[in-house]
């Protein structure tokens, strides 16, 4: 029994893989029966996707059908399967699973027939898709998550749908910014014309980037024409006036700030421009004299986007944009570029952000000095300064306050000791007797400290 429903099982599957479903036609190559390489089912009969189509076909073409939907999984089996043509039937709709397991798929049309939308997302069922043909159907408008889906399609036919629009994302994929080339331009073709075009600033974008020399974009028919536009409707948009584009400006609140570390700082970019732009920002290097962090950072990964930001459009034209940078750090300085860009061109503007708080090493305490005791005013010569500790008088005058005298005959000691360091001349001898007869007296009649009168003795010696 069990050998019986074995051989049932390879006879399917031979059956399955050299027998050709009805109202087709099979073609093999020159080996024969084992070589099936093409199918083609061209009859009104036909009102859905054939189920018995060999495993081996490389090549299926359902044309000028009734079928008008492709279920799920409609070709899971033709996993060989590399150019699919389902032109000129009545689909109306598509299931996102539709091209489940198509993994060597390279082509795919699917024109005229009544298509209002497509399922871009099933795309990432068929990773080896180059070329999509999508015209002369209903198609009205393009998403923008369409672009997420179409890096790999070098031929694009959105010919004769009705389209009015391109978003922007799309139009980023097709023209990438000389910096997000990562290797050679991948040259697509397109099909553009034969649609209801607004002519705004993105179409006329895709055709001045188109006839530039050395474009990634060929237009399969340059001559777009626009039935709504800012001119006259029904004209060729190469003669459309295109007065309301205008390339962005920004202006930065402040192109240098300096702020201390651990300071909250806000950069703030204002940019115009038709249509209205969007803005980004990108900090680009960093200083390597603005402070001690800066030697031991890292920049390897300069530049880079930055996030967390929050932008506003107030009106048509106008949009802000600020970054907030809270608990500033010495990697956060730097220069920071407020980049704008719309359909008519890129602009940017420059900030530069230095922290500033280094620790500075204190100096060491001065050392206190000893404040000498005033002198009695009588002794005191009316434009007398104060000496400071580095003149030989203070010097002197320390010498004699470390000194205790022995006895109570203290004012002749200190008289002796003045004479022997500052000798007097034996012309000044007589006018200094004189002097210390008064000044003898006057110490008898008014006791005094003992520091006071030597500096007392000590200013008179230099009179």
């Amino acid at each position: 029994m069990y050998l019986l429903v074995l051989v049932h099982i390879l006879q399917s599957a031979l059956l399955a893989v050299h027998s050709c479903p009805g109202l087709c036609v099979c073609m093999y190559g020159n080996s024969g029966i084992a070589e099936l390489r093409s199918v083609q089912c061209s009859d009104f009969g036909i009102s859905a996707v054939p189920i018995n189509v060999p495993a081996d076909t490389v090549k299926l073409r359902l044309e000028k059908t009734l079928i008008s939907r492709l279920p799920r999984a409609a070709f899971y089996n033709l996993s060989e399967l590399r150019f699919l043509w389902l032109t000129y039937n009545s689909i109306i709709s598509i299931h996102p699973s539709s091209f489940v397991n198509l993994k060597a798929l390279r082509e795919l049309r699917l024109d005229g027939n009544l298509l209002t939308s497509f399922p871009w997302e099933g795309l990432r069922d068929m990773p080896r898709l180059q070329t999509l043909g999508l015209h002369n159907n209903r198609l009205s408008s393009l998403p923008a998550h369409a672009s997420l889906f179409l890096p790999n399609i070098t031929f694009l036919d959105l010919s004769s749908n009705r389209l009015t629009i391109l978003p922007a994302e799309l139009l980023d994929l097709w023209f990438p910014l000389p910096g997000q080339l990562g290797g050679s331009v991948q040259r697509r073709v397109l099909g553009l014309h034969d649609n209801p075009w607004l002519c705004d600033c993105q179409i006329s974008l895709v055709m001045s980037l188109s006839m530039s020399l050395g474009s990634p974009v060929v237009l399969m028919d340059q001559l777009l024409i626009c039935s709504r536009s800012l001119g006259q409707p029904g004209m060729l948009l190469t003669q459309d006036e295109q007065s309301r584009c205008m390339r962005p400006s920004v202006q930065p609140a402040a192109t240098r700030v300096i702020s201390p570390l651990g300071s909250n700082v806000i950069l703030r970019c204002d940019a115009t421009g038709y249509p209205t732009p969007t803005l980004t920002w990108i900090k680009t290097s960093a200083y390597t004299d603005c402070c001690q962090g800066d030697k031991h950072e890292n920049f390897d990964q300069l530049p880079r986007n930055l996030e967390s930001i929050m932008q506003e459009s107030p009106r048509v034209g106008v949009r802000w944009s600020i970054i907030s940078l809270n608990g500033l750090s010495y990697k956060d300085a730097g220069e920071y570029r407020c980049q704008a860009r719309n359909m008519a061109g890129i602009s940017e503007a420059l900030i530069k952000l230095k922290v500033v708080g280094v620790t500075r090493l204190s100096r060491p305490p001065k050392k206190s000095q000893k404040t000498l005791p005033k002198s009695s005013s009588k002794y005191r010569r009316p434009n007398q300064t104060g000496a400071t500790s580095n003149t030989p008088l203070v010097k002197e005058n320390l010498i004699l306050q470390s000194i205790t005298p022995p006895s109570i005959n203290k004012p002749q000691i200190a008289l002796n000791l003045v004479s022997k360091i500052f000798p007097i001349d034996k012309k000044r001898k007589l006018n200094s007797r004189d002097k210390k007869k008064k000044t003898q007296t006057s110490i008898k009649s008014t006791p005094e400290p003992l520091e006071d009168l030597t500096t007392a003795l000590l200013s008179e010696t230099f009179i």
